[in-house]
């Protein structure tokens, strides 16, 4: 599987897709520094809310083969810059997180057009917590 960095604001979900994926219990943790998995790095979500913080992930994004942007349906905050995915020498994609709780197909979408506004090429939909959307994400990971 491609090491993959996970990119998102607090609460949009990457630790526990992550646990979802290396199926481990699904349990709320608060990622408070960056962790490394065998597949994952897993970030705060800090550090893509606090701009001044964006060389951090930049630095760590080096160890990873993809970049991941992970935006909460449920939530319509944008903290991605514009053209984010631009500063990345690596493949950039995005991942609407959340599904099962979307009103309707608007939050999908909407959560859809932040990360194409922040570059994100391949967009998936997950819901980590129902495993919706998590395999196809997964197989695309393990593609050569």
């Amino acid at each position: 599987m491609k090491k993959t960095i996970l990119i998102g604001k607090i609460g949009s979900g990457k630790t526990t897709l992550i646990q979802r994926v290396e199926r481990r219990a699904i349990a709320e943790e608060k990622t408070q520094m960056v962790v490394y998995n065998d597949f994952f790095i897993d970030t705060p979500g800090e550090y893509v809310e606090i701009r001044s913080l964006y060389r951090v992930l930049i630095v760590t994004a080096s160890d990873a083969d993809v970049i991941a942007f992970a935006q909460s349906c449920i939530d319509d905050e944008i903290r991605f810059a514009p053209g984010l995915a631009s500063v990345f020498p690596k493949e950039v994609i995005g991942i609407v997180t959340k599904i099962d709780a979307a009103a309707d197909d608007s939050d999908i979408i909407r959560a859809r057009e932040i990360l194409e506004l922040a570059g994100a090429g391949r967009i998936f939909e997950v819901s980590a917590l129902m495993d919706m959307g998590v395999n196809e994400l997964v197989n695309y990971l393990n593609e050569r």
